[in-house]
């Protein structure tokens, strides 16, 4: 495992990039309303992404290539949900918009998910759970504290309420690459793990299921859905460990 501190110069330059993505998410969010194909907003963002003089961090990665700039995953998917044309919106749906861009060198890696239009109880519920799960996180990522600690802030708060964490994903380092070391887990004990020190920028990113943890990827080599059919709920933030805490790079708390 190869573990690489950046500069306060360098994160600062993760930091531009980072907002470059939330603020094209900012974007694609106000658009997602009932009858808008996925397809769309991943047209949306390919444009925003031009207009930013970025490149996209999605785009051709991994094998099979990933064929957008926007990984677009509505209720039963966890994660990496391919836009098509035929995958439209509808009142009551719950959509995981993942974003990720280079720019000056360095990656920028966020996540969301939105909530359209009348949604049921339980998914505003889940919605609500996985972004509080991602700030308790967060506030785990300061000097000498352990990786795991981060993972367990968010099962502990989780798991009581009634919803699972997701294992088969888990955040990572970010920096010159989308996907540096260490890998970030959504679960774990506290006080176990790598010592986290200032320097390391981490993309911290829960993925919360309404049922079972277990999920399946569908055919396509990418999108992984929920085992047993119930929703699922991301988000994510590229956050820098610094000698005051926590540093959110991708945005505002949201």
């Amino acid at each position: 495992m190869k573990i690489y501190y950046k500069t306060s110069a360098e994160i600062e330059k993760i930091r531009v990039v980072s907002r470059i993505v939330s603020d094209i998410l900012d974007v694609l969010e106000d658009c997602c309303h009932v009858g808008v194909s996925t397809f769309e907003l991943n047209e949306i963002a390919e444009h925003e992404l031009k207009k930013s003089n970025a490149l996209s961090a999605f785009l051709g990665y991994s094998s099979p290539p990933y064929p957008a700039v926007l990984c677009t995953s509505i209720n039963d998917v966890v994660v990496h949900g391919v836009p098509r044309r035929d995958h439209v919106l509808m009142d009551g749906d719950i959509i995981g918009l993942d974003f990720g861009a280079f720019f000056g060198g360095f990656c920028g890696d966020s996540a969301r998910t939105i909530v359209v239009g009348n949604a049921s109880e339980q998914a505003r519920k889940l919605v609500w759970a996985a972004r509080e799960s991602l700030h308790l996180g967060i506030s785990k990522a300061v000097p000498g504290a352990r990786l795991q600690d981060i993972g367990w802030a968010i099962q502990s708060f989780v798991e009581p309420i009634g919803f699972s964490v997701v294992r088969k994903f888990v955040g990572h380092g970010i920096g010159r690459a989308m996907h540096e070391d260490p890998q970030v887990p959504n679960y774990g004990e506290p006080n176990k793990g790598l010592r986290l020190k200032v320097g390391l920028v981490l993309a911290i990113e829960p993925m919360v299921n309404a049922g079972t943890s277990e999920v399946d990827v569908l055919d396509d080599g990418w999108t992984a859905v929920t085992r047993d059919g119930k929703l699922s709920a991301h988000f994510e933030h590229t956050v820098a460990i610094t000698e005051n805490g926590p540093l959110i790079l991708s945005g505002a708390y949201r």
